[in-house]
């Protein structure tokens, strides 16, 4: 018997011809994001728009197509441009409008840019209507994401401030030689007082250079060496002082920067194992999540995380005109500038600061070969204020001091010190140096370490740690490589942040839509 097959004829004829909405089903996610975005308030985005000139393709048709296609994992504007003219869903939801990809571009990159925020976050409120997500118990996590920039196009402030060092240096040589000299040359007598090179400026190298060359010139003692030396430096100091000011104007208070995307900042990625953790342009995304719904996110120009939080969370207080109750998030936030900040809102934290776990036992690093005798395991008397060292004696308060961290906030250190640590029997395992020993204690810090290692250690403190595992940190899993998302495509602050808006938001209407 012959195989059968359902009959294909490609000339059959329609009696109704279909209708793209027949064809695509009920549950399917497109109808999410029409759904979403028809509820919208989109005022700020046809704002943008100019009001002379020809006809634009509706901004909420656009904002659609935009939404989906990094729903379906599609960015490039050439790609999208291709699938409103041969994808199904894409045509249903541009109305059969097939924008080219330079409007798509300038759509994203120029027109979304200052005002998806607000977009976002009419989304989230959606969200919490709809009650998934309730605004008050957050999980905050961030990641390092590459930026688009040359991996090797780098500028450092170190070397910035090593380069003009040797500029410096080089300068008072030739100075200190042309007045030597110029010294018994009659006219030619010494300047009594030497320019200051402290602070260099284009115009001063210029002044002391041509001082300089009064000297050297016209004096048949000058060597011919000096002579190179004053003509490189004439040739070189002064653009490349102001080459330096500008790039130390770019920096700001930064360490590095990109060359070609001077907002991005040198990083360590950690997830580069084939490089072992390779320095490369990136910016440090944070994101606050609950039930894996982004909720809030930011973008820093600062590798660590400890100096993101405050704004991050400014910045939610901003956008949503109210604070989370509740907050969480691992090791890489606990500070004392930060629990401060926290309680001073009246957020319930539950942050780990950097010895917990091994304060805990939960720590996979090997034994500490001076267990006993580290400041943590000493006892210390709050009521009358002093230690007790291994060998039993006091160790009372000698001093205070104020210290100062990177971002400006004051730290109070009291400084304690033993008696009597000549000769004692324990000193080669208590400490090293000269003299008695010294411990100092942070009795601020002490205190959050105290109430936060409370709270964590409670059975609701162990719920929330356990939740952040599995709320948060999967999301940027999910972005990273189930999205392969793992490099931004735009320069520049304003249009990175609105790049990562596409990718939260395709994230939460994926949840909504799962």
């Amino acid at each position: 018997m012959r195989p059968k097959f359902q009959k294909y004829n490609q000339q059959q004829n329609w009696l109704f011809p279909p209708s793209i909405e027949e064809l695509i089903p009920k549950d399917h996610p497109v109808r999410i994001v029409n759904g979403v975005i028809e509820q919208l308030d989109l005022k700020l985005l046809t704002e943008v728009y100019a009001r002379e000139g020809r006809p634009s393709f509706h901004p909420k048709m656009m904002l659609k197509v935009m939404v989906y296609a990094y729903m379906d994992n599609i960015y490039s504007s050439r790609k999208i441009e291709k699938a409103m003219r041969e994808n199904i869903n894409f045509m249903w939801l541009s109305g059969n409008q097939v924008a080219d990809h330079n409007t798509v571009s300038r759509f994203r990159s120029n027109k979304l840019k200052d005002v998806f925020k607000d977009i976002f976050k009419q989304v989230v409120l959606l969200l919490a209507e709809e009650g998934l997500v309730s605004l008050k118990e957050v999980y905050t996590d961030g990641t390092k994401i590459e930026s688009v920039a040359g991996r090797y196009t780098f500028v450092w402030g170190n070397a910035i401030k090593t380069r003009k060092n040797k500029m410096v240096e080089q300068l008072e040589q030739l100075w200190n030689y042309a007045q030597a000299i110029a010294d018994g040359e009659g006219d030619l007598e010494p300047d009594p007082t030497p320019p200051s090179f402290k602070e260099l400026s284009p115009e001063k190298v210029e002044k002391t250079v041509r001082q300089i060359e009064k000297k050297i010139r016209s004096n048949p003692k000058a060597s011919a060496k000096a002579k190179a030396k004053l003509r490189y430096i004439q040739k070189n100091f002064s653009s490349n002082l102001k080459k330096y000011e500008k790039q130390e104007e770019l920096l700001g208070d930064r360490n590095s920067c990109s060359k070609t995307d001077p907002d991005a900042t040198f990083m360590r990625m950690k997830d580069d194992h084939m490089n072992n953790g390779q320095l490369k342009p990136g910016y440090n995304v944070q994101i606050s999540t609950e039930n894996q719904i982004i909720l809030h996110y930011t973008i820093h120009q600062k590798a660590n995380d400890i100096h993101t939080l405050k704004p991050h969370m400014d910045s939610f207080e901003h956008l949503y005109e109210l604070t989370p109750e509740v907050l969480t998030a691992d090791a890489g936030y606990g500070s004392e500038e930060n629990n401060d900040y926290l309680e001073e809102k009246g957020i319930e934290t539950y942050v780990k600061y950097n010895t917990f776990d091994k304060a805990q036992g939960l720590s996979k690093k090997g034994k500490d070969k001076r267990k006993g005798f580290h400041r943590d395991d000493l006892y210390y008397n709050e009521d009358q204020d002093f230690y007790i060292c291994p060998m039993g004696q006091s160790m009372d308060k000698i001093t205070e001091f104020t210290s100062r961290t990177k971002s400006g906030y004051k730290q109070r250190n009291s400084v304690y010190q033993a008696k009597h640590c000549q000769g004692c029997p324990l000193r080669s395992l208590c400490f090293k140096g000269i003299g008695n020993r010294q411990v100092q204690r942070n009795h601020n810090l002490e205190l959050h370490k105290k109430k936060v290692c409370q709270k964590l250690l409670s059975d609701i403190g162990e719920k929330y740690r356990k939740k952040r595992a599995v709320d948060v940190e999967p999301v940027f899993g999910h972005i990273k490589y189930n999205r392969n998302f793992t490099r931004f495509t735009h320069r520049g602050l304003g249009k990175v942040e609105m790049e990562f808006g596409l990718h939260a938001l395709a994230n939460n209407l994926k949840k909504m839509s799962a």
